[in-house]
């Protein structure tokens, strides 16, 4: 390998962040009180065949929800079926998609209901910006739509409508032609637009909003009308924002990544994590003057969408790109994705990737170093000494462990991938 500029990697310390722990414990029970609770399905005809959103992100729980729902819907009288409610993502294939469902844990066997999966739309009308809205076949010939959806911030830009039942409305059961119409009119317009015309021309009966934790786990479950859904996705975007996980440094000579992936964000990497000015420019903050992502995730089939976030990657993760995916990804969310699939600078090892990041670093000797999972869990980090002072100075982090001064194994690889793989 040519010799490129470097600074060896400092010890690391590995600490821990404490973040609120209230989760649904028993999350059927918490599924079966929301729909009983909203009432919708009581007005359920017999023998009503209903489709059943499935996305293509690693919601917590998502097949235990499903599981859930499909149960009820029976229980009522009705016939459900899951639907992969997603636009690009599976190669933009029928197959693929259901697929993508399986990476989940998402299977006839393990949700009490068929997946039906087809990439054919019909048009239900056009927002007032002159978008067209889609919606997959076999949801719209059923008797009616149940929508199951996270509420989250999105990682391309800001509203008070982001993504969630709204979302999955519009661009899940859109498919790829739903999804391709909706990017070209810009998500914060037509989201909330697209939505309204298949509330107002679709067979929906409830949606089921979901928010999540800081741990990856569900915190809030609610049924709601489809009326509801744009209140809903408001007032549940407010509190998914209070209880999103950050990176508790800022700034940092170098950020590392463990994973990116589709499980993890629809970004690969969240923008909210790592910095919304890398997507829409603005202010930096937090400001990660260089970010290293290490791997992509099995989940993720190839699709390494986000890799372009980063400023240096390895080998290893650019050999599992499968170019077909990731680029359909890219191109069906318009010209503003398609920086994020770009490959930045490549190195064959974490140790090479990682000691060549931290040259370009502004802090000298004593770098401001930062490594976590994914940016999705952030409850442990590995910092270096630079940073000790603030984890001291802050309540809620703690030092959880004696320095790892043998921080790469003989091949070049980060010696803490073997801890997180441990589940330590």
């Amino acid at each position: 390998m040519v010799e490129f500029p470097r600074l060896p990697v400092p010890p690391l310390i590995p600490i821990v962040q404490e973040f609120s722990r209230d989760r649904i414990e028993d999350v059927e029970a918490a599924v079966r009180a929301a729909l009983q609770a909203q009432g919708g399905l009581a007005r359920l005809p017999k023998g009503a065949h209903v489709a059943i959103t499935a996305g293509s992100r690693g919601i917590a729980d998502i097949p235990r929800v499903l599981r859930a729902v499909a149960a009820c819907v029976r229980e009522a009288g009705g016939e459900p079926f899951i639907v992969p409610a997603m636009g690009s993502h599976g190669g933009a294939t029928a197959s693929g998609q259901e697929e993508v469902l399986a990476h989940y844990g998402i299977t006839e066997a393990t949700v009490g209901a068929p997946i039906r999966a087809s990439m054919e739309t019909v048009v239900l009308g056009t927002t007032p910006n002159g978008v067209p809205v889609h919606m997959d076949r076999l949801a719209r010939e059923a008797d009616g739509t149940i929508v199951v959806a996270r509420v989250k911030p999105h990682t391309s830009f800001r509203s008070d409508i982001e993504s969630g039942l709204c979302k999955m409305t519009a661009i899940g059961l859109g498919k790829l032609r739903g999804a391709e119409a909706v990017h070209r009119g810009g998500l914060a317009t037509t989201i909330p637009l697209a939505a309204q015309v298949t509330i107002d021309r679709g067979n929906l009966l409830l949606g089921l909003a979901l928010v999540e934790n800081a741990f990856h786990q569900l915190h809030t479950i609610r049924a709601v009308a489809p009326r509801e859904f744009h209140a809903t996705d408001r007032e549940l975007l407010r509190l998914a924002n209070a209880l999103l996980p950050r990176v508790p440094f800022d700034p940092l000579d170098v950020l590392g990544v463990g994973w990116l992936g589709k499980n993890i964000s629809g970004s690969g990497m969240d923008y909210n994590i790592v910095g919304m000015w890398r997507r829409i420019g603005g202010e930096r903050v937090p400001d990660f003057h260089q970010i290293v992502v290490f791997d992509v995730t099995n989940e993720s089939d190839g699709n390494v969408y986000g890799v372009g976030i980063a400023d240096f990657t390895t080998r290893r993760l650019v050999d599992k790109m499968d170019p077909d995916k990731t680029y359909r990804n890219a191109l069906t969310a318009g010209p503003s994705a398609i920086p994020p699939v770009k490959i930045p600078v490549v190195l064959p090892t974490d140790r090479d990737a990682l000691e060549v990041a931290l040259s370009l670093g502004t802090s000298g000797d004593r770098p401001r170093l930062a490594l976590i999972r994914n940016t999705l869990e952030l409850e442990r980090l590995w910092v270096s000494e630079a940073l000790l002072p603030e984890v001291e100075a802050n309540p809620r982090l703690h030092v959880d462990g004696a320095p790892i001064t043998d921080v790469f194994d003989a091949a070049g690889t980060l010696r803490i991938w073997e801890l997180v793989r441990s589940g330590r």
